[in-house]
């Protein structure tokens, strides 16, 4: 249950079109209690009505069953897509079989989702500074999307190469939040943040030779960075980037009426 349902439930309460004993019902029964026990995890159904966002599974250290069986929960308690992140290839698989024709992955195939995405407020440039980072950078974009963001990727623009970096400055510029995707020393984010007037969300990843000691260098570059308007998340973390970034984005706009209804199928929404 999200918050427009349950502005739904309230107005049909005031019109005189439902009673009080029957909302009373619909707040408290099974699902709209908050959680659904379903024995090996209590799925938390109030959190978009919380947070305006449902719940996702991590999907490593789950079988394939557990998480279908989630994902059946997610959707009849939500109206949004259930996600998935770090799905192995036998869960990705799963999830197709049991949502024939609905569910989609990432360009990665390490998210999986099942139902349209919701339709778009605010812009969110996913940035990688290598084709090695474009796993990290791929979770972040799908996430931000299906959290409500419109996405765009810029990929390859690196610091040993520059200029392919300001050549989209304008590109850059125009976004409402970047998130910017480097391993090795990590000091993309820090370029961009000196070049745009956007927020930057830096995401180290774990790409590197032996002393970048799996993305710990690049993370406490990112931490150090002197450029203002830099916040950091953990090593390879692109999920928790596209969740931050979507919500930024989201409330940017939320004065304007832009929203876009895409029309969604799930051979189109990869970002």
């Amino acid at each position: 249950m999200d918050r427009a349902e349950v502005r739904e439930l309230l107005d049909r309460v005031a019109a005189g079109e439902a009673g009080v004993a029957e909302a009373l019902d619909a707040l408290v029964r099974g699902p709209a209690a908050g959680f659904a026990d379903l024995g090996f995890a209590r799925v938390d159904t109030h959190r978009e009505l919380r947070t305006g966002d449902p719940e996702v599974v991590f999907a490593a250290g789950k079988t394939p069953e557990q998480t279908v069986a989630l994902f059946r929960r997610l959707r009849e308690t939500s109206r949004r897509p259930a996600l998935a992140t770090r799905a192995s290839a036998a869960v990705v698989e799963a999830v197709y079989a049991a949502f024939p024709g609905e569910a989609y992955t990432d360009d990665g195939g390490t998210c999986v989702a099942v139902g349209a995405p919701p339709a778009t407020r605010g812009l969110v440039r996913v940035v990688s500074a290598g084709t090695s980072d474009v796993a990290v950078a791929g979770e972040a974009a799908f996430t931000a999307r299906l959290f409500g963001a419109r996405v765009e990727r810029i990929e390859d623009v690196g610091v040993a190469g520059i200029h392919r970096l300001l050549a989209v400055h304008a590109e850059l510029d125009a976004a409402d939040c970047l998130i910017v995707v480097a391993g090795m020393e990590g000091a993309l984010p820090s370029v961009v943040a000196g070049l745009v007037s956007v927020p930057v969300l830096a995401v180290p990843t774990s790409v590197g030779y032996g002393a970048s000691f799996g993305g710990l260098a690049a993370l406490l570059a990112m931490l150090n960075s002197c450029a203002p308007g830099v916040a950091v998340c953990n090593i390879d973390n692109g999920f928790g980037a596209g969740v931050f970034a979507a919500r930024v984005a989201r409330r940017a706009r939320s004065d304007r009426t832009d929203a876009t209804p895409d029309a969604v199928t799930p051979d189109s929404v990869t970002p």
